[in-house]
């Protein structure tokens, strides 16, 4: 049997710029940042004081108020961006196969909320006080297992792990998964929620994020000079994907087309990137060999870009080590400029932007972008978005561990 097909044809987003692919999708476009002081609790005593908090979504617009309390912020986030995904594919569920209707989501950290709520609760009220549904609400897969109950999916049901790689990580098994014929339609992207005490504190610890608290929108500026450190965000991004066939059967409108994916690992340390991002660069050669491209084919790339120095650094070695003599061609954009690094998250609504990207033909910018660092010279799309249309794009993601995922994606034509 030939592969098959793959396509998007439903996003839902909730975001640090917007809930709602609208608001994102001109969120990104106009270069705003989604970037402010910490509001969930007091974080003076830290280095950083600063976050890409979601600050417009009502969880009783998705789920019954009741069922919402039984859930972690990081499920809630992935039902409603799951719900929002599939009206906005036009499906309807009651004429689907729901036995061929997977989910496949990937989340690094799941429901530290919960973990850290409950720790006290343990603490200060003792072991009999301690919530029946803390484990059900803490462990990781219980964001797709919660999807797959909200709207019926009974087919493979998989959650990814893989540090800042898992959202992409999931999109890719998703479509590997459909290609090989084992589903028709499967929900796939990341979730996470984990600004919290013990989770910002942790970053903390490692110097890993920026401390500019006094410009929080200045704050992520990857692939700048004076970038600190990625700028901590939370949210989902969900995706609809299908089997061309089964999208062209019900007349389902189509973003993109997902044409590669590539995954390996650094095998060097748990938080710095192989030296010369070989890891991250096996992974695009490796996405762009499994699409049937040519380096020079690709018009554009979501990248990783966190605004740590040397992942910035990595990943442009990584990008001119595959695209070689081309690489003056494409264009590179960082996203996490405007939404901060949703960790878990990150790589699934950076492939929802990157959707978006192709099917508008305009390239969101990378802000604040105002000194360029001498060993960084590509073209990283600074401060306004760009019109281009756009064949072939891929996106990257590399995660603590070692763990590099790309995807390509195209744009459709029959």
């Amino acid at each position: 049997m030939s592969n098959r097909r793959v396509v998007v044809t439903g996003i839902g987003v909730i975001s640090p710029v917007g809930t709602g692919i609208e608001k994102f999708w001109s969120s990104l476009l106009e270069g705003q940042s989604g970037i402010g002081p910490i509001t969930r609790f007091d974080a003076s005593e830290l280095t950083t004081r600063i976050a890409g908090e979601v600050k417009d979504f009502q969880v009783e617009n998705y789920i019954d108020k009741k069922e919402a309390r039984r859930m972690d912020l990081f499920t809630q986030y992935a039902v409603a961006g799951a719900k929002m995904a599939v009206e906005d594919s036009g499906m309807d569920l009651s004429q689907v196969d729901l036995n061929r209707m997977g989910v496949i989501l990937g989340s690094g950290i799941g429901g530290i909320e919960t973990f850290e709520d409950q720790c006290k609760v343990l603490l200060n009220k003792g072991p009999n006080r301690v919530s029946p549904f803390m484990v059900p609400m803490m462990i990781v897969n219980m964001a797709a297992g919660q999807i797959s109950i909200h709207l019926g999916a009974k087919g493979p049901n998989i959650t990814v792990v893989s540090a800042c790689a898992s959202g992409t990580n999931a999109v890719g098994d998703a479509f590997k998964l459909i290609q090989r014929g084992d589903a028709d339609i499967v929900i796939s992207g990341g979730t996470e929620a984990s600004i919290t005490p013990l989770a910002f504190s942790g970053f903390c610890a490692m110097r890993a994020l920026s401390t500019r608290n006094d410009e929080p929108t200045k704050a992520s500026r990857p692939f700048e000079r004076d970038r600190d450190g990625f700028v901590m965000g939370e949210g989902s991004a969900i995706l609809i994907l299908e089997s061309l066939e089964h999208a062209q059967n019900r007349g389902a409108q189509i973003y993109s087309e997902i044409l590669g994916y590539g995954s390996t690992a650094d095998a060097h340390h748990i938080t710095a990137p192989a030296p010369e991002g070989e890891g991250a660069a096996r992974a695009m050669d490796m996405a762009i060999n499994d699409a049937g491209l040519k380096p020079s084919q690709i018009d554009y790339i979501n990248a990783h870009g966190t605004s740590t120095e040397l992942n910035d650094k990595f990943e442009t070695l990584a990008i001119k080590q595959v695209f070689g003599e081309a690489v003056s061609q494409v264009l590179i954009s960082s996203t996490k400029s405007m939404t901060g690094h949703l960790l878990g998250a990150a790589g699934a609504l950076e492939l929802a932007a990157t959707s978006l990207a192709l099917k508008h033909g305009q390239i969101p910018p990378t802000i604040n972008y105002e000194n360029p660092d001498p060993e960084l010279d590509l073209d990283y799309v600074p401060n306004v978005k760009r019109e281009k249309e756009i064949k072939f794009a891929l996106s990257n993601s590399l995660g603590f561990g070692g763990h590099n995922a790309t995807v390509v994606l195209g744009k459709y034509s029959e």
